[in-house]
Parts: structure tokens; C-alpha cells; sequence
């Protein structure tokens, strides 16, 4: 073996760099870079949106943390004041959430007074969730920060590159990825 387990201290814990050195003395076979599967994580586009995704989550997860609301009440919060009103199927769909999913963060709405069920008004039998008042304001008090967290994270972009990931983005998800 390269070199024994090193320990750190106070948490008995294996450190990083003997866990990496442990596995290189198990597989010591060099991985051929050449190969046309291995390309380097920054070479993967989806890796890159999947990192961009998850650094915007962290930010608006951050930024909303105090409201209790989270970045997927935000979507369905965002998506409510532009339409008069959605069936939870219709949000599911559009957000590409799980319809379970909806449920809850709907009746998490409901209970923070940002949303409610009505009646709705071509089928009894549904029930329409809509934006109440206080979810209006909600957004319009978080548009600012909204702003500020999409401006941190694009912030190595210039404003025609900013126009121009946000156009390809839209592009690509009204194609239906969306």
C-alpha cells in the first residue's frame, strides 16, 4: 500500500488525501484520458447546468430561507402571477414537478396565505389554485433580492451575454425540456 491510513485528528475520520491513495494502490491501472468517454467534468455541458443549477438553488434557498418558503414554492408562486389561476396537474406539468410534490408545496402556500384553492370555474369538481394578495406582495417584496442572487451568480457575464444565455436557455426549454 502507498501509505497507511492517516487519521484526522480529534474525529478519528480518514482524511481525503489516504482514501484517494488507498483506492490508486486497489486500481493502479491509469484511466486513458484519450478515450472519447472520458472528458474532463468542465467539457460536459449538462455537468456545467446541473453545477449552474445547483449554485442558483443554494443562493435563492439562501436568500428565501427566512420566509419559509423555498426555491420551489418561488416557481410555483412565479408561475401563478402570470395566469388567473392553474389546475395542480397543470403545475406539475409546466414546473416539472411531481404532482405529490405540488400537493404539498401548495398546501404549504395555503398555510403561509401566498396561494388557495377555489372552485374552478368550468368543472366543479376542481379545484383552481390561485395567487392571493399576499402572495402578490410576497413577490414584489422579493423581486429585488431575486434580482440580486441571478446577478451574483451570472456575474462573470457581461449584460449581452447575460441576454444571450438567458434567450438559449428559454430556447432549449421551450423545445421541451420544460
Amino acid at each position: 500500500m502507498l501509505e497507511s491510513v492517516q487519521r484526522n485528528p480529534g474525529t478519528g475520520a480518514e482524511t481525503r488525501e489516504s482514501a484517494i491513495a488507498r483506492q490508486h494502490a486497489k486500481n493502479p491501472a491509469p484511466i486513458d484520458a484519450n478515450e472519447p468517454w472520458m472528458r474532463g467534468l468542465h467539457a460536459d455541458t449538462g455537468y456545467l447546468l446541473y453545477r449552474m443549477g445547483l449554485r442558483s438553488g443554494q443562493l435563492f434557498n439562501t436568500f428565501l430561507q427566512e420566509s419559509g418558503v423555498r426555491l420551489r414554492h418561488y416557481a410555483v408562486l412565479r408561475f401563478l402571477a402570470t395566469s388567473p389561476g392553474a389546475l395542480q396537474r397543470e403545475l406539475s406539468a409546466s414546473l416539472g414537478y411531481d404532482p405529490s410534490a405540488i400537493v404539498g408545496l401548495v398546501d404549504d402556500l395555503e398555510k403561509l396565505g401566498f396561494a388557495e384553492r377555489r372552485p374552478s370555474p368550468g368543472d366543479r369538481r376542481s379545484r383552481i389554485i390561485v395567487l392571493t394578495e399576499g402572495g402578490r406582495a410576497f413577490l414584489r417584496d422579493t423581486d429585488e433580492a431575486g434580482q440580486r442572487v441571478t446577478n451574483e451568480l451570472l456575474q462573470p457575464l457581461d449584460a449581452a451575454e447575460r441576454e444571450q444565455l438567458h434567450a438559449l436557455l428559454q430556447r432549449v426549454t421551450e423545445s421541451g425540456l420544460g
